[in-house]
């Protein structure tokens, strides 16, 4: 593991953003937009930022997962086919990932980004009103496994906007109203998290501390974030959501290209 020293002003940097992390990623998913480039921008190279990243997104994401399980947005047994898909796709793509040089992976990272800003942009999120979940069948399982699979590969791999994903997506696929479909993201995001998180940390690809501060950061802004989108529901999440990613696709492409 890399030792990294940093000045007050920095660490005061790292808790604003694990706090607005948080909360966006709680409410909409892509919190991993703000945390990825600022560990970047710190000097971190691009595996232990990936790691550092899994570790403090552990807590946002199981907070938020816990809080709608609470509210009842959420059911284990149901979505179990997800679970199971999610966990083995984000093992393959963390292992991946790390044998990827990090040549390559300096380069790709901000790509990536940016390409999930301008997408999440493109693809806004509407109005749906059912609280039904769908019937179970071989379809819906179908279904599961391939989303479940191809997201926890991709939040192993890389992250950014894996929530926003799994929102978007599960809204398509099983026509679920935002706040279910925020419940299955939160809890499917954790599960490729933790996954993830344990194989960065057999690579030694993990800093404890700056991991740690950001992760508890992210628990109380994810906290706020979760029952404020529960309270005020759609109307509060939508122009949060695009806002975030305008800021972020701006931010991104001016890092990415002119700075």
């Amino acid at each position: 593991m890399t030792e990294v020293l940093f000045d007050p002003s920095t660490w005061v940097l790292i808790v604003l953003v694990g706090l607005a992390a948080g909360f966006i990623d709680a409410v909409v998913g892509g919190g991993g937009m703000l945390t990825v480039p600022t560990l970047l921008s710190l000097g971190l190279p691009p595996h232990l930022t990936l790691g550092t990243n899994k570790l403090s997104a552990c807590f946002a994401s199981g907070t938020a997962a816990y809080t709608y399980f609470k509210k009842q947005l959420f059911s284990p047994q149901f979505w179990k086919e997800s679970f199971y898909s999610t966990l083995i796709g984000a093992a393959a793509g963390t292992v991946f990932v790390n044998l990827v040089s990090t040549k390559w992976l300096e380069k790709l990272l901000p790509l990536i980004i940016l390409a999930v800003a301008v997408y999440s942009l493109f693809n806004c999120v509407r109005d749906i009103d059912n609280h039904q979940l769908p019937p179970v069948n071989r379809l819906l399982r179908i279904k599961q496994s391939i989303q479940g699979f191809l997201l926890g590969f991709y939040d192993g791999a890389s992250g950014p906007g894996t929530g926003a994903f799994w929102v978007l997506s599960t809204m398509r696929l099983y026509r679920l109203n935002i706040l279910l479909s925020s419940g299955i993201a939160k809890s499917m995001n954790f599960t490729s998290n933790l996954t993830s998180f344990a194989i960065f940390l057999y690579y030694g690809q993990v800093n404890w501390l700056i991991g740690l501060t950001m992760g508890f950061c992210l628990m109380l802004g994810a906290y706020i974030g979760a029952h404020s989108a529960i309270h005020f529901g759609a109307k509060f999440i939508r122009p949060i959501f695009i806002s975030i990613v305008v800021i972020m696709a701006l931010n991104l492409g001016y890092n990415a290209w002119l700075s």
